[in-house]
């Protein structure tokens, strides 16, 4: 396939992802944007308050890079999973995808093209949301930026397995309920794992959104609870294991053959 074809087979699938995006704008953004005013509300001025300082800096500064974190990480997947489900049941257009010239990394990078688009949007909007509750600081521009697309990245992949094995909506949700939100909110956001028991903290070491959130903490705040190395290695091994898998699925079919 000539690659005025790939360009043109790739931009017509984030084309037609981001025109979905913004059109239906009151569903893709606002709800990520009025859920985090409540939780800075809640977790940040009211608790926060209360609270006082952890880890040397005021609460609600603390749970800042998580509350970014977990709007990008649930609107990448979700947009993937729903985006690829959505092609797959009710348009039918990834049949036509299929059957044409284009290579699976073609409509992987597509779809995960939009997802990450998504989490960096709305991981921005909730990042200014949060200067109207505190100030924010900015230790390391260069962790944060690449923080912001790994998120997007690992979440888009794993949305697109999920999307790819979907055999309904059920399929869809079930996911995001039972297993991202436990991992994301023993990931963290509310605390540091050295305020955790010995076996808590080993425990949550095995949890990959951890590094993420910690990571991530890092670029605002210059501290974390392991070192930003070990988190890197950890996140860009997922990310090779989930691509790895989304393109052994799309090319045998698995999960597609109906």
């Amino acid at each position: 396939m000539p690659i005025e074809g790939l360009v043109t087979a790739f931009w017509t699938i984030l084309r037609k992802d981001l025109v979905r995006i913004f059109r239906i704008w009151p569903q893709t953004f606002l709800p990520s944007i009025v859920t985090s005013v409540l939780y800075f509300l809640i977790f940040g001025a009211f608790l926060g308050s209360r609270i006082g300082n952890l880890e040397g800096v005021s609460y609600i500064l603390f749970v800042v890079p998580g509350m970014v974190m977990l709007a990008i990480m649930l609107n990448a997947y979700n947009n993937v999973a729903f985006s690829f489900f959505s092609s797959k049941f009710f348009m039918r257009t990834l049949d036509e995808i299929l059957v044409s010239p284009t290579p699976p990394w073609v409509l992987i990078a597509g779809f995960v093209a939009g997802g990450v688009i998504r989490g960096v949007l709305i991981g921005l909007l909730v990042l200014v949301v949060s200067l109207l509750f505190t100030t924010i600081t900015l230790e390391n521009i260069l962790v944060i930026i690449l923080f912001f697309f790994l998120s997007s990245l690992i979440f888009s992949l794993a949305g697109l397995v999920n999307g790819v094995y979907a055999k309904s909506i059920d399929g869809i949700n079930i996911v995001p309920t039972f297993v991202l939100t436990p991992l994301i909110y023993l990931g963290g956001i509310f605390y540091s794992i050295n305020t955790l028991p010995g076996f808590w903290q080993t425990l949550s070491q095995f949890n990959p959104v951890f590094y993420l959130i910690d990571g991530f903490r890092y670029g605002f705040l210059g501290f974390s609870d392991v070192p930003l190395v070990i988190s890197i290695s950890v996140l860009l091994a997922l990310t090779l294991v989930l691509l790895a898998i989304a393109y052994y699925l799309l090319r045998t079919g698995l999960g597609l053959k109906q």
